[in-house]
């Protein structure tokens, strides 16, 4: 069998980790977006519902857990709560503004706001 080439987490599993709570938490990435499965009571569901994400996602066998599970219904049967994929935004901003214009509108709103601070600077220089 190849090694495996993804990382596990702590848990020694993919995609699993503990959470604070005692929990295990189920998370992938997937061409650049992050995939959140939900949060599982033992190790051992966690890891079966990472191994369903993983077929519905048509990752290759070898990013499973498990990977003698043989088929999707057959991995689906072992976690009967069932999968939740939610994807977890990134948080970026959709427009870039430069630090040069934030500046500028920053130095014109306090202008505006305190005209004293202003006067004395020029009466100063």
């Amino acid at each position: 069998m190849a090694p495996k080439k993804m990382p596990k987490d702590k848990s020694g599993f993919f995609g699993v980790r503990q959470k604070p709570s005692g929990n295990f938490g189920v998370e992938f990435s997937d061409a650049g977006r992050r995939w959140w499965i939900g949060t599982y009571p033992s190790t051992h569901e966690a890891t079966r519902a990472y191994d369903v994400a993983m077929w519905h996602a048509e990752r290759p066998r070898e990013h499973l857990n498990f990977p003698e599970i043989e088929s999707r219904a057959e991995a689906e049967m072992l976690v009967p709560q069932g999968i939740k994929m939610k994807e977890i935004s990134t948080k970026k901003p959709l427009v870039v503004v430069s630090a040069g214009e934030t500046d500028k509108e920053a130095m014109e709103r306090f202008s505006r706001e305190h005209p004293e601070y202003v006067q004395a600077e020029l009466e100063y220089y």
